[in-house]
C-alpha cells in the first residue's frame, strides 16, 4: 500500500518509519523544509533509540521518502495519516485543532481519488466527525472515509510499542475503511496482536481515558509518597506491595517529581475541558492536574531545605532535564518548573543530560551545561537527580561526595538510598517517600 503521513513530529515520524518497515511505501510530508532536509540527509530531528537504523534501512530500500509537497505525497495514496500537533489551547485548556483542520482542508483540496483519511493526532471526542464535515465541505464530490487511529507510543521505547503493541485501536464507520485499516496493520494481525475496531467516538475516548488513568496512577503514588514521608513508611516497598495485586499492577507506581511530557499534561487538560463542556466534570482528572503541579512545588521545597532555606549563591548540579530518560523531549518536564525556581532565587545551576541540550539550550537560559557528572558536581552545594538516565544509576557516590563543597543530594527518582548516600560520605540525602539522611 501507499501511505502518506502529514507531519514529521514525534508521532508522525515514528509511525511513518515503522509503517515503511511493515513493507508499505510511505511518503512523509511536512511544511518545515529544514526538517525534511534533515531527514533526506538521513539524520533525525528527534532522539528515539533505534529510529535512525530503521530510517536508513527503509530509505535505502526505497519504501520511505520525505517531501514538502502535499500533492506528491497524496498521489496514489491509499491512506492519509494526519499526525500534526494538537497543543493545549491558551486560555481554556482545550486541544488546539487548528493544525488538524487545516491539514484536512488541504487534503480535501488536493486528493483526487478514494482514500481513508486517518486521524493519528490525539484529538477530543467528535473531532473525526468534524474532520469529515470539513473535508466534505471543501470537496463535496470527493470519495473518502475518515477513521480514528490513536497512538500509544512511549517516548524512549516507541519502536517496540509500534511493532509489539498492547493493542491497536481503530475507529471506523464503513467496511471499506475497516478493510484499508486491516491491510495497513496486516503484519500485526498475522502475529495475533490485539486490534480493536470500534466507532470513532469510542476510539477517541479510549486514548484520553488511557492517558488520564495512567496520569492518575502516577499522581496517586506521589501523594502516597508524601504521606509515607510523614509516617515513616517506604514508598518503594508500598509500591511493590500494592503492585503485586494483579488488579493494580506494578507499572506507573514510581514516585517522583510529577508527570510531564507531550501527552499526560496536554491530554488530562483536554479531557477535563471535555467534561466541563459536557456538564460532566471528570473530578479525578481535575484533581490529578492540580496535585501534579503541587508535587513540583513540593520538590522545590525539598531542595530549599537541603540548601538551608536559601538558594542564593548556591551551586546546584542537576542530573537530567528531559521529562524521562531515552528521549530529548522536554515538554512539561519537571525541570522547567524546578530549574527556573533555582535560578530565580540566586542559585548557580549546572546541568548534565545526555540528550537534553538541543531543547534545553533555549528553554533553560542561564544554566551551565556539562558532559561529565563529576566535573559538574565539583565544589557544588547540592546535586539533584531529576531524570533517571542509565548514566546516573551507577555513579561513584564516594567520588561525587568528595568533590562537592557540601555533600548533599536530592534524589527525586529514588535511584539510591539514604544508607548508600551516608556510606559514600554525603551529609544530607533527600528522596521521595523514603527515609532521608538529615545533616547534623
Amino acid at each position: 500500500m501507499k501511505i502518506a503521513v502529514i507531519g514529521v513530529g514525534y508521532v508522525g515520524l515514528v509511525s511513518g518509519v515503522c509503517f515503511s518497515d511493515f513493507g508499505h511505501h510511505v511518503v512523509c510530508v511536512d511544511k518545515d523544509p529544514k526538517k525534511i532536509e534533515t531527514l533526506e540527509q538521513g539524520e533525525l530531528p528527534i532522539y528515539e533509540p533505534g529510529l535512525d537504523v530503521l530510517l536508513a534501512k527503509n530509505t535505502a530500500a526505497g519504501r520511505l521518502s520525505f517531501t514538502t509537497k502535499l500533492p506528491e505525497a497524496l498521489d496514489g495514496a491509499d491512506a492519509v495519516f494526519i499526525a500534526v500537533g494538537t497543543p493545549t489551547r491558551r486560555g481554556d485548556g482545550h486541544a488546539d485543532l487548528s493544525y488538524v483542520l487545516a491539514a484536512a482542508t488541504e487534503v480535501a483540496q488536493t486528493l483526487k481519488h478514494y482514500s481513508v483519511i486517518i486521524i493519528k493526532s490525539t484529538v477530543p471526542v467528535g473531532t473525526n466527525q468534524q474532520v469529515e464535515d470539513t473535508v466534505r465541505s471543501a470537496a463535496p464530490d470527493l470519495d473518502f472515509d475518515v477513521a480514528s487511529n490513536p497512538e500509544f507510543l512511549r517516548e524512549g521505547s516507541a519502536i517496540d510499542d509500534f511493532m509489539k503493541p498492547d493493542r491497536v485501536i481503530v475507529g471506523a464507520e464503513s467496511e471499506r475503511a475497516s478493510k484499508v485499516m486491516a491491510d495497513i496493520y496486516r503484519p500485526l494481525y498475522l502475529r495475533d496482536y490485539s486490534i480493536l475496531t470500534t466507532d470513532r467516538e469510542s476510539a477517541e475516548m479510549i486514548k484520553y481515558a488511557a492517558n488520564a488513568f495512567l496520569a492518575i496512577k502516577i499522581t496517586f503514588i506521589n501523594e502516597i509518597a508524601a504521606l509515607c514521608e510523614r509516617v515513616g513508611a517506604d514508598v518503594k516497598e508500598v509500591s511493590r506491595g500494592i503492585g503485586l495485586d494483579g488488579r493494580i499492577g506494578n507499572k506507573f507506581l514510581h514516585a517522583g517529581p510529577g508527570y510531564g511530557g507531550s501527552c499526560f499534561p496536554k491530554d488530562t487538560s483536554a479531557l477535563a475541558r471535555i467534561g466541563q463542556e459536557n456538564a460532566q466534570p471528570v473530578r479525578l482528572v481535575e484533581a490529578a492536574i492540580q496535585v501534579n503541579e503541587d508535587i513540583k512545588r513540593r520538590m522545590i521545597e525539598k531542595l530549599l531545605d537541603l540548601c538551608d532555606g536559601s538558594f542564593s549563591g548556591k551551586a546546584v548540579t542537576v542530573l537530567g532535564v528531559t521529562f524521562k530518560p531515552n528521549t530529548d523531549d522536554m515538554r512539561a518536564a519537571p525541570s522547567l518548573t524546578i530549574i527556573p525556581a533555582l535560578l530565580g532565587n540566586g542559585a548557580k545551576v549546572r546541568v548534565v543530560d545526555p540528550h537534553g541540550y538541543r531543547e534545553g539550550l533555549e528553554l533553560l537560559p542561564g544554566v551551565e551545561w556539562y558532559d561529565d557528572v563529576y566535573k559538574a558536581a565539583s565544589e557544588a552545594d547540592l546535586v539533584v537527580v531529576l531524570t533517571e538516565w542509565n548514566e546516573f544509576r551507577a555513579l561513584d557516590l564516594s567520588r561525587l561526595a568528595l568533590g562537592m563543597a557540601t555533600a548533599k543530594m536530592a534524589d527525586l527518582r529514588n535511584v539510591y538510598s539514604a544508607e548508600e548516600a551516608q556510606e559514600a560520605g554525603f551529609v544530607a540525602y533527600s528522596s521521595v517517600g523514603r527515609r532521608n539522611l538529615v545533616a547534623q
